[in-house]
């Protein structure tokens, strides 16, 4: 029996953060992130793009959360 527990919490928001994963990756040096086999990716590379994005989203909700 599998747990997943990656469960989207706002799947609404499920294009967007595919659209800012492939700019994080562009702007990481990663052209044709959507095509590429991420198997292929060393484990650096794909958690450079997950902790990108998740400084980035920690950033906006503070942001948020300060008013501005």
């Amino acid at each position: 029996m599998s747990n997943n527990n990656n469960r989207q919490v706002v799947p609404e928001a499920k294009a967007a953060l595919n659209q800012m994963k492939l700019e994080i990756a562009g702007e990481l040096g990663m052209s044709n992130y959507e095509n590429i086999d991420k198997g292929n990716l060393t484990a650096r590379q794909n958690g450079y793009v997950g902790g990108y994005m998740t400084k980035k989203l920690v950033e906006m909700a503070e942001k948020q959360m300060a008013g501005k």
